[in-house]
């Protein structure tokens, strides 16, 4: 698979009764575009907090770009960028403050910030909202300020949760173009989301995960197999057969009666 951009031994994390995340190892490829799939509540999110050290696993390991998130934890953060979803933001900032603050902290030159600031503002059709403050920004809006902050520092793996959720088609296509630049120039985007025809879109390697654990894992068409689609195949692998809900609901439709 060549050089590899995260691994994770073991990984394991229960919350009270409920196993989240159960023993995973996996080994992501650097230098492309991965995505992490899975149905809601299937243990994505916990283990991409886990992976960027927001979260600390109750046992396992997770190395990214050849450091241990726990033991070098300062060594992991220069060289990621991380949009959590649900990513609170400094609100009362601007824009240009975020970023300028968001480059400061990273311990980029102050020069420096303002240029890659204005170019990232300029590629994700900010530049005319750079002096409005965060509060007022839509989702959309919201969800390309974090991801310039996230690519501040160009950082070797760029790790996005449900980065297209609640997004208009305008914006998702710029985030998209933006993504695509940034793989080609060699970087890793680890994103996680449960829409198949975006990862398809997307991806070219995939792991797919249900009820904490992976259940398959590869290239993307390796993964797909003899399916039509990557939707088919994911619906194979997690155990999701379509049932027969017409007697269910024989009551639904027509009007109210």
């Amino acid at each position: 698979m060549g050089t590899a951009a995260v691994r994770v031994q073991g990984l394991w994390k229960r919350f009270g009764q409920q196993t989240a995340v159960a023993g995973i190892d996996l080994e992501l490829p650097a230098g492309k575009f991965v995505g992490l799939v899975g149905p809601n509540g299937a243990g994505k999110t916990t283990t991409l907090s886990m992976v960027t050290g927001l979260l600390r696993p109750d046992q396992g390991s997770v190395e990214v770009a050849g450091h241990d998130v726990w033991r070098d934890p300062v060594a992991v953060k220069a060289r990621i960028g991380v949009l959590p979803e649900g990513l609170r933001l400094f609100e009362r900032l601007s824009g240009r403050e975020l970023l300028s603050y968001s480059g400061r902290l990273r311990g980029l030159a102050g020069a420096e910030v303002d240029r890659r600031a204005t170019q990232l503002l300029d590629v994700l059709d900010l530049a005319g909202a750079q002096h409005k403050l965060v509060v007022d920004y839509s989702t959309g809006m919201r969800k390309k300020i974090g991801l310039a902050a996230a690519l501040l520092h160009n950082p070797e793996v760029l790790f996005l949760d449900e980065p297209f959720e609640g997004v208009d088609p305008v914006s998702a296509q710029t985030i998209r173009g933006v993504l695509e630049r940034y793989t080609a120039s060699g970087a890793t985007v680890v994103f996680s989301s449960h829409v198949m025809e975006l990862v398809e879109s997307l991806c070219d390697w995939v792991a797919v995960m249900a009820a904490g654990r992976i259940r398959a894992h590869g290239p993307l068409a390796e993964v797909r197999g003899q399916a039509a689609t990557l939707q088919q195949a994911f619906l194979e692998l997690v155990g999701a057969r379509g049932r027969d809900t017409g007697s269910d609901l024989d009551w639904l439709g027509g009007g109210a009666r």
